[in-house]
């Protein structure tokens, strides 16, 4: 029978360590932790969840330390998990085919938590986690894997929290990404990376200057540039560049009309829009409807990466909004309604308050 080793580098990460530990115990046979020099109770916790624990002194380079501990393992697969991530679900029934054979990758499922306009919203990745033994990763930050081997889905479900901790990652990451990029000045995905960081960091004007540069390098078959490109929208909006704004809506039409991120934040956008000079841009009235309307015909066939809520909750809520202040209520109840049933609390008050 095929084995699986949980394969970690950590450190500093008492928070949530045990969590993480806990929720692979029934999967894996073997657990590795390569601590690279925390000052918390981070190795206790993995000493007594029976892990084998060895130390490794940082240099800068995550692949090397990932690739470190995988050196270790003596397992058949190997499982990369980062702390601040947990199994939420799994099939061992399904995945027991998949581990009889050594030629691919398995791509889990993780959902990621993080803050927008101070509410949790969410997004999905599928990443290549699940290893055979001798797949090792190259890149200093945001490391890949170092092989051609075809990725698979497996039926692993993870949850992530660390976009929650006010920005901790991205104070850790952004140096290590910015010393890269000395060395990649035109990597797109590094441009990409960065000016996410700005942005969740509040740094505005760093946040835009390496989005228009990563829009100007970016691969238009990159799986990562819709994001990007909304990411930038959003960047620009928040710099007032309304001009700027609707030229690159008009030239992404085409490219993003199935990705509904781009046409939730059209419908924020005309709005805002519309706020800043209501003569000049009225007629962008009846956009705002129509773009949210479109989110929810995408839907389900949400992209990896995007907002969970731009397809559905979300985007309801709004168009609940828009026909509240419209004056069409029973419209603004429908919409309300649907996106209550999705758990979605901001409806929820609406409701109560419409009834009241």
């Amino acid at each position: 029978m095929k084995t699986i080793a949980l394969v970690m580098i950590v450190k500093n990460e008492e928070r949530c360590l045990k969590r993480c530990l806990d929720s692979a115990q029934s999967l894996v046979d073997q657990i590795i932790i390569v601590d690279t020099g925390s000052q918390d109770n981070t190795i206790e916790i993995a000493r007594e969840a029976n892990a084998d624990v060895y130390t490794y002194q940082w240099n800068n380079d995550f692949a090397a330390a990932r690739n470190y501990a995988l050196s270790l393992s003596d397992a058949d697969w190997n499982l990369v998990l980062d702390a601040d991530e947990y199994i939420s679900a799994v099939n061992k029934k399904e995945i027991s085919p998949f581990l009889e054979s050594n030629s691919c990758l398995g791509d889990i499922h993780i959902r990621n938590s993080y803050l927008e306009n101070g509410e949790i919203s969410y997004f999905n990745l599928r990443l290549s986690r699940l290893l055979p033994k001798g797949v090792f990763y190259k890149g200093k930050i945001h490391e890949q894997i170092d092989s051609r081997l075809p990725s698979v889905p497996v039926p692993i479900f993870v949850k992530h929290d660390g976009y929650l901790q006010s920005g901790e990652k991205e104070k850790r990451n952004l140096p290590y990404l910015l010393q890269e990029l000395q060395e990649r000045p035109h990597d797109a995905y590094l441009l990409y990376k960065i000016a996410g960081s700005y942005q969740i960091l509040g740094e505005e004007k760093k946040a835009l200057d390496t989005f228009r540069k990563f829009y100007k390098t970016v691969s238009p078959k990159a799986s990562y540039r819709p994001k990007g490109v909304v990411g930038y929208f959003y960047s620009l909006m928040n710099c007032k560049n309304y001009a700027e704004i609707l030229e690159i809506i008009e030239s992404e039409k085409k490219s993003l009309k199935n990705y509904a991120s781009f046409h939730f934040f059209c419908g924020v956008f005309y709005m805002q829009l519309i706020l800043s000079d209501t003569a000049q841009y009225i007629g962008y009235l009846p956009k705002i409807e129509q773009e949210y309307l479109l989110c929810l015909k995408i839907g389900a066939n949400l992209q990896d990466e995007e907002d969970l809520g731009a397809g559905s909750y979300k985007a309801s809520y709004n168009l609940g909004t828009w026909y509240e202040v419209s004056g069409n209520l029973e419209k603004a109840k429908k919409y309300y309604e649907l996106s209550a049933q999705q758990g979605y609390q901001k409806a929820l008050d609406r409701l109560k308050f419409i009834k009241q």
